[in-house]
């Protein structure tokens, strides 16, 4: 597979010392870097929860966009994936999902304020951390070939193959960005076997709804949503995304207290006008960075094209969604999971940490509640083994 450099040499900067953030079409081609995650996640907890389609959107895709302009780099926002998971498995009605985007906003804020992200920062080896992104890779792969790659019999073999073909030629590629090529293919086979009059039907303007939490939705979204996806959080969200942002963009002084409190905001903020809880990650950054994403324009352009989606479709979004091919998605989740499986050369050769990074990814993907044993199992083999090598933040 051909890979795109893992660095940024040099970048545009603004008068004040900023970098700019571009809007050319490798950004656009990096904009859709995510969407294999994204799209399945929030189709799901909309139809599984009964959610307002035009919240969902119009809050995700602003969290893109305060995101992009805030770090001008491909730092993407997802759903929570293992809160997802619970809701769209057990049903899980609207207010409890609120209650625990509420709830786990205010652990990570404490989490950021009071300094327990640095001290895990300082206290996590970089191994374990491989390892995280590894099972989370593996995860994502299992996924894009077990379930969005088959989806569609036949013509989607072929939908899959053609992407895949597509990818791989032009990956790396910023005169023909291969995310482009890709989605538009995909659109043509909407278009041709997954348009319905129902999708045009649902165009009209409207603005999310209003809710306020209650005290006991916090405390049940607590306990049921946001205990599980406490340790997941931690080990990808913030310490994976942290340090992948620090291999691909290692000019820049991004902390782990800057990533756990935009965390922490977008999750005090989205409850309350019916968005979904949401997070960063490491597959969506080297989703974006893959596809050619390196300013925050393609996380821009990312979350215009959701608030538009749901200003003006909110109101069909399921039916919207139903358009989306899933072998395309399933091709472009494949390659997110791929680049982050690629990190874990950078241990490859140590005869101590690419073992514990590949069992904590064994772990991660094989057990319930496998990323918080695999973060706690691998941290103690690692200090058991006398090692010191560290992931250690930058000064705050």
């Amino acid at each position: 597979m051909r890979t795109p450099d893992t660095t940024l040499v040099t970048e545009t900067r603004l008068p004040t010392g900023k970098p700019k953030i571009r809007f050319d079409r490798n950004e656009f081609a990096g904009a859709f870097g995510d969407i294999g995650t994204d799209v399945p996640l929030l189709v799901g907890m909309a139809l599984a929860a009964g959610l307002d389609g035009t919240s969902v959107l119009v809050m995700f895709g602003t969290m893109q966009l305060v995101t992009g302009i805030t770090y001008r780099m491909p730092m993407p926002v997802q759903p929570l994936k293992a809160m997802a998971a619970i809701v769209i498995a057990q049903q899980a009605p609207a207010a409890m999902l609120y209650g625990a985007g509420l709830a786990i906003g205010l652990v990570m804020l404490v989490l950021a304020a009071t300094g327990l992200l640095d001290w895990l920062g300082r206290v996590v080896p970089r191994c374990v951390v491989r390892g995280i992104q590894l099972g989370l890779g593996l995860q994502l792969a299992s996924v894009a070939l077990g379930k969005f790659v088959q989806a569609d019999g036949l013509y989607g073999y072929a939908l899959a193959a053609g992407s895949f073909i597509i990818t791989i030629l032009l990956l790396g590629n910023r005169r023909f960005p291969a995310a482009l090529l890709v989605v538009l293919l995909g659109l043509v086979y909407a278009m041709l076997f997954n348009w319905e009059v129902g999708v045009a039907r649902s165009f009209g303007f409207r603005l999310p709804s209003l809710h306020i939490p209650q005290p006991a939705d916090i405390l049940t979204g607590f306990l049921v949503l946001a205990l599980p996806q406490i340790a997941l959080s931690l080990g990808n969200s913030v310490l994976a995304t942290w340090q992948l942002a620090k291999d691909l963009f290692p000019d820049r002084q991004l902390t782990i207290r800057k990533l756990g409190l935009t965390y922490a905001l977008m999750n005090l903020v989205n409850p309350w006008f019916g968005g979904v809880p949401t997070c960063h990650g490491s597959g969506g950054l080297a989703g974006h960075f893959t596809f050619g994403g390196r300013t925050g324009g393609s996380v821009v352009i990312y979350g215009s094209l959701f608030v538009l989606l749901g200003l003006f479709f909110g109101a069909g979004f399921d039916q919207v969604a139903k358009a989306f091919p899933l072998p395309m998605l399933g091709v472009i989740l494949l390659f997110e999971a791929l680049a982050l499986i690629w990190v874990v050369r950078e241990i490859a050769t140590s005869r101590t940490e690419f073992p514990i990074a590949v069992l904590v990814g064994l772990l991660a993907v094989g057990l319930p509640y496998g990323y918080v044993i695999g973060l706690v199992v691998g941290t103690a083999l690692f200090y058991l083994g006398g090692r010191t090598h560290l992931v250690s933040p930058d000064a705050v």
